[in-house]
C-alpha cells in the first residue's frame, strides 16, 4: 500500500506543503479556508502523520548546507561568501563542504549534512546524480542546484547562460582576424563543461572559423589541465592564435604555461577566460573575461532554497554572461608569431 505523505495532502487541498504543515501542527498563522481544505484532504486520504518524524522536523535548525565543487576555485570561494552573506541576512548560517571535483567526496559531505539536520542544501553537483544526491531526493530534503545541474533531476537551480558570453568572445576574436581559436574545455560529465563546449562549437561554426578538432583540449576545471592544454595546443603543426579557457583555474594554468614558454599574451597570442576573478584585471596585460555575477548567483540560490524550505516550488533562475574585453585579446592576430615558438 502506498504511504500517503504531507505532499499528497497539500496537493489534494490545493495548498503549499508549508501551509499544510502549519495547519497540521496547529500553527494559528493559517486561514480558516486553508484549515478546512487540509482537514478535508486528511480525512479523504486517511492521512496519519508520522509522530516521530514530525517531532524531529518540528523545529528548524536555521542552518543551510552548501557544497561547492572546489574551494580552491576563486569562483566558488566568492560563491560561498555570497551565499553566506545572503543566508545571514535571513537568519541562517551555512555549513560548507568541498567536493574537490570528486563524486565520492561530494557524497561524504552530503551524507554529513543530512545527519546534521540542516534545513536545506545548496549544491554544485558532481556526476550523474546517483549516490547522496539521490538520497536527498528520497528523503525530501529541500535542495537546489547552483552553477551546475544534473540531467534528469528536476530541482530548482540557479545557473548562467554561458552561451551568450562565449558567442561574444568568439565573435570578438574573429573580428581580430583570428581563425584558429583554441579551446580548453571542462569535463563533459559536468553540465557547465558540456554547455560551454556546445556554445564554443556553435559559435566557431557560425563565424566560419576553423573547426579542427585538435583545437579543443579537454581539461578538468583545474589549473594543471589549463597548463597542459596550452602545451598541447601550441605544439600543433598549426597552433591557434587565440585561446579560450572554460573556467578561471584553467585560465590561471594557461597564463602560467604561456609565461613559461615565453609566449606574450596579447601580442603573440590572445587569451580569454570564463569567470571574472578580481585580480584578472590586475594582470599585465589585463585578462579579457566572460563575466557573470557570482553575487547575484549566491543571493538567488538562498532565496530559492528558502522558498523550497517553506514548501514552495520556485522557477529556476538563469543569469546572463557578458564579455569584458581587455588587453589580453585586443590586439589583431599577429600571423605566424605563435608558430615560430611552438616547438620551443
Amino acid at each position: 500500500m502506498t504511504t500517503v505523505t504531507i505532499k499528497d495532502v497539500a496537493a489534494a487541498a490545493g495548498v503549499s506543503v508549508g501551509t499544510a504543515s502549519r495547519v497540521l501542527s496547529g500553527n494559528p498563522a493559517t486561514s480558516a479556508a486553508s484549515r478546512e481544505r487540509v482537514a478535508a484532504a486528511v480525512e479523504r486520504l486517511d492521512f496519519h502523520p508520522n509522530a516521530q518524524a514530525r517531532s524531529l522536523r518540528s523545529a528548524r535548525t536555521h542552518t543551510i548546507g552548501l557544497l561547492v565543487s572546489d574551494v580552491r576555485n576563486p569562483f566558488f570561494a566568492d560563491l560561498a561568501h555570497s551565499v553566506e552573506q545572503a543566508a545571514l541576512a535571513h537568519g541562517y548560517v551555512i555549513l560548507l563542504g568541498n567536493a574537490n571535483e570528486r563524486e565520492d567526496q561530494q557524497d561524504r559531505y552530503l551524507n554529513t549534512l543530512i545527519s546534521q539536520r540542516v534545513d536545506g542544501i545548496i549544491v554544485a553537483p558532481q556526476g550523474d546524480g546517483s549516490g547522496a544526491i539521490r538520497s536527498l531526493l528520497n528523503r525530501r530534503i529541500p535542495t537546489i542546484f547552483v552553477d551546475r545541474t544534473v540531467e534528469g533531476i528536476n530541482l530548482p537551480s540557479v545557473t548562467t547562460d554561458s552561451g551568450h558570453g562565449i558567442r561574444q568572445a568568439v565573435e570578438h576574436l574573429a573580428g581580430q582576424s583570428h581563425t584558429r581559436i583554441g579551446y580548453i574545455a571542462g569535463p563533459q560529465t559536468i553540465s557547465t563543461g558540456r554547455e560551454r563546449f556546445t556554445a564554443y562549437t556553435k559559435a566557431v561554426a557560425d563565424n566560419f572559423l576553423s573547426q579542427d578538432p585538435s583545437l579543443v583540449y579537454f581539461g578538468d576545471f583545474q589549473a594543471a589541465s589549463g597548463s597542459s592544454g596550452v602545451d598541447a595546443l601550441l605544439r600543433l603543426d598549426q597552433p591557434p592564435t587565440a585561446i579560450l579557457a572554460a573556467d578561471s583555474p584553467m585560465a590561471v594554468g594557461a597564463v602560467a604555461m604561456l609565461h613559461r614558454m615565453d609566449v606574450r599574451i596579447g601580442a603573440d597570442i590572445a587569451l580569454v577566460a570564463f569567470d571574472d576573478i578580481e585580480w584578472f584585471a590586475l594582470l599585465n596585460p589585463a585578462l579579457s573575461v566572460i563575466s557573470h555575477s557570482v553575487e547575484n548567483m549566491g543571493r538567488a540560490a538562498v532565496e530559492l532554497l528558502l522558498q523550497v524550505i517553506d514548501g514552495g516550488t520556485p522557477e529556476s533562475v538563469v543569469l546572463p554572461s557578458e564579455l569584458i574585453v581587455r588587453a589580453s585579446s585586443s590586439t589583431p592576430n599577429p600571423a605566424g608569431s605563435v608558430s615560430s615558438l611552438r616547438k620551443n
